[in-house]
């Protein structure tokens, strides 16, 4: 910020110099302007020469500058000097504003906790919170790590991981992350993970790594620069050979400064990334931009992917659903399991029954006793093993089933399944529009692949996968040419994710190894962000080559007129800069480049009023898949 204000200063005073010089005719009042604005570029050119050798704008600036001085145009030396200053610091301001969007989610890092230790509260710093601490959380303050509520409710402001604007309302088991704001209630929180590995410090941590320096294009575009230096000299040189007009060779090295060439590419890409970092998508350098562009092929995992990747019910079967449901959720509230977390997330309903005698059958179910009647929840063997009869009903394939009996009296059953998630038919019909090949590979069996790939209409499926067939996969389809983009969840994922195009990794469900070898980072999990990634980045590449174009017709027009003796090097500067500032005002378009995020409800909607005609008076969450 202090680098800033005395560098608008600089330019402040240096254009008033160049405007009264002009006016009074007065020269030597130019020299100020050079002193403030020549001087810091005649430094980067020699530092950019002597460590590195690398020949770029600020050495046909100098250049120009010093010829310029030579010549007896003071004037137009410190017109220049101004000039560039004034489009490098458009530059400067350009990037540190795309940048700052990403530094906001770094500075909102909560540095202090209120813990909760044998009912005293202690105000503690946040890095010494530890695994399994009881934290108490006040309306209007930061998550300060994740954990699951144990006691109260709220609605939570997550913007700042997932980007999504309306708040999550969350309640006893469910989960909360680090970095998202607690607008209403109060509650208490159990702790899962330490400051440093929470939600919001594994943003920051891939935030950090995002950079545009490493992108194919701006090597290319370093190329370019580099040709047109020389071709600058080479003109210059000629021209004054041919005429003896040191002028015209002094506004050839002005107009032909590649300034707007180089500036194209990085100002791009840093707006894009900007862009989708307020969407909760995370892309770890400029490279990934370029190559996700290009990508033919989508290679979709199942489990986490596609579908949510957590048991929910689906299907409740018993003549009276109101009881068997509450008997089933105050039991299984007393287990850890995810199934019986499932059930109590789904039945979502505080007003649960006092459970005794509670006990666990591993592998079959539990047992307890509520108002002095013996509830039993369970699979087939837990049944058979306490003699209940059970009805030859058929199963529904690929789904779990759970009985519950109260007394040893069956009062029903419920099916839990892995739905799949309700964007998933969408995102891969706007796949198919933008012309990308969709693909599954999945380590499951096929029954259950084969549903999942007619329900989305995915025509090329591979089950029973192993890590390496995936790998196998991917590899065969580079070999065509393909460029491929794979977008997974789990551990088994990351050897994919790594070996594809572009790799993507679904944040908040997947494994930290998975994230680190992709290239793309969806926080939110939303599938639904994938076409639109691509058209972003599709959108980002056309807004380079179009600068880059537009650049260099501008410095071959203006180098020609100034060969023909049409420009002096005052006109050939201004010429030169309006260049670089369209460009930078060009590439800052794509930081307000709308993403349309379209909401299922109606669908849902739907579900949840036939649902609630059969089992009145339980609050019911929807699913991703309707029931049979």
């Amino acid at each position: 910020m202090k680098h800033a204000k005395i560098k608008i200063i600089q330019i402040i005073i240096s254009a008033i110099c160049v405007i009264l010089s002009f006016i009074l005719n007065i020269e030597y009042i130019s020299w100020i302007a050079i002193i403030l604005c020549g001087i810091p570029i005649f430094k980067e050119c020699i530092n950019g020469l002597i460590k590195e050798f690398d020949i770029k704008a600020d050495l046909l600036v100098s250049i120009a500058i010093i010829s310029s001085i030579i010549i007896g145009e003071v004037f137009a030396a410190g017109e220049i000097a101004t000039i560039m200053a004034i489009g490098g610091f458009l530059e400067e301001y350009t990037v540190s504003k795309t940048q700052n969007r990403i530094k906001e989610l770094v500075e909102i890092t909560p540095q202090i906790a209120t813990r909760i230790t044998n009912k005293t509260e202690e105000k503690i710093p946040a890095e010494e919170i530890k695994t399994g601490d009881i934290l108490k959380i006040l309306p209007g303050e930061i998550i300060p790590t994740d954990g699951i509520i144990v006691n109260g409710e709220s609605s939570i402001d997550q913007s700042t991981l997932t980007g999504e604007s309306m708040p999550v309302d969350k309640s006893v088991n469910d989960e909360v992350y680090s970095g998202c704001v607690n607008l209403y209630g109060s509650f208490l929180m159990k702790t899962t993970k330490l400051s440093k590995d929470s939600s919001l410090q594994k943003l920051i941590n891939l935030v950090e790594s995002s950079s545009a320096d490493n992108s194919k294009i701006v090597r290319q575009a370093d190329k370019w620069a580099t040709l047109i230096v020389v071709i600058a000299f080479t003109a210059a040189i000629l021209t004054y050979l041919a005429t003896f007009e040191i002028i015209r060779s002094v506004t050839i090295l002005v107009v032909f400064c590649p300034c707007a060439l180089v500036l194209a590419t990085p100002t791009a890409i840093i707006a894009a990334i900007g862009n989708l970092t307020k969407f909760g998508i995370l892309v770890k350098n400029g490279e990934s931009i370029e190559e996700l562009a290009h990508v033919s092929e989508v290679v979709f995992d199942k489990t986490g992917t596609l579908t949510k990747g957590k048991p929910e019910v689906v299907k409740i079967i018993s003549d009276n659903p109101q009881e068997m449901m509450y008997l089933l959720a105050s039991i299984e509230s007393k287990s850890e399991h995810p199934l019986a977390k499932a059930i109590v997330k789904y039945y979502k309903n505080n007003d649960l029954a006092e459970v005794n005698n509670f006990k666990m059958h591993i592998g079959m179910g539990v047992t307890g006793e509520i108002k002095g009647d013996k509830i039993i929840a369970g699979n087939k063997k837990l049944m058979k093993k306490e003699n209940i009869k059970i009805h030859n009903d058929k199963r529904i394939d690929e789904k779990i089933e759970i009985f519950i009996a109260k007394n040893h009296e069956l009062l029903g059953k419920i099916y839990l399944s892995d739905t799949l998630r309700g964007n998933a038919k969408r995102t891969i019909e706007e796949l198919k529009k933008l012309k990308v090949k969709t693909t599954l590979l999945t380590g499951d069996s096929e029954k259950p692949t084969t549903k999942i790939a007619n329900k989305l209409k995915i025509r090329n499926v591979k089950f029973n996968c192993l890590p390496e067939d995936k790998i196998e996969y991917i590899k065969k389809e580079q070999t065509l040419g393909h460029k491929v983009s794979m977008i997974g969840d789990g551990l088994n994922d990351a050897p994919s994710l790594k070996k594809s195009d572009v790799g993507i990794a679904m944040g908040s469900i997947g494994s930290d190894i998975s994230i680190e070898a992709a290239k793309i980072t969806l926080l939110n999990d939303n599938i639904e962000d994938i076409p639109h990634l691509i058209k972003i980045a599709k959108k980002t590449v056309r807004t380079i080559n179009i600068s880059i174009g537009f650049a260099l017709i501008l410095n071959i027009i203006a180098m020609s007129l100034a060969i023909l003796g049409f420009l002096n090097p005052i006109q050939g500067a201004l010429i030169h800069n309006i260049g670089s500032v369209f460009v930078i005002i060009y590439s800052t378009t794509l930081i307000r480049y709308n993403i349309s995020k379209k909401e299922y409800k109606k669908e849902n909607l739907g579900i949840t009023k036939s649902l609630n005609k059969t089992i009145p008076n339980i609050k019911l969450n929807t699913t991703g898949e309707k029931y049979d």
